[in-house]
């Protein structure tokens, strides 16, 4: 499936402003916030942390999997696509990120 048709499965997540990325030093690595552009990562990231707990490099794959063929497109122009490359560089490292959810007011 295309990754627009993946998004449509998804859980809707209108209910966020952002997803803060936290590594085991207990440091914000990265943030992606519910706005054009990143929407469509925030619905991926908060569909694994909802399934897997976290983003492990088990949830990297799945999420890899979501993004369907932009993935080969990140794997052939690094930097692109920092939130694929992100999921590629947690299954190559063998890393877990903590998500804590920041709510829209």
């Amino acid at each position: 499936m295309a990754f627009a048709d993946n998004l449509k499965t998804l859980p809707g997540v209108s209910h966020l402003a952002a997803l803060n990325l936290i590594d085991a030093a207990d440091t914000v690595v990265a943030t992606i916030e519910n706005k054009p552009g990143q929407a469509g990562s925030l619905a991926v990231y908060n569909h694994l942390a909802q399934l897997y707990g976290a983003i492990s490099p088990e949830a990297a794959r799945k999420g890899l999997e979501l993004y369907a063929e932009h993935t080969e497109d990140a794997r052939t122009n690094p930097g692109k696509h920092p939130n694929i490359d992100r999921l590629i560089g947690l299954i190559e490292r063998g890393e877990t990120l903590r998500v804590k959810q920041v709510f829209a007011i």
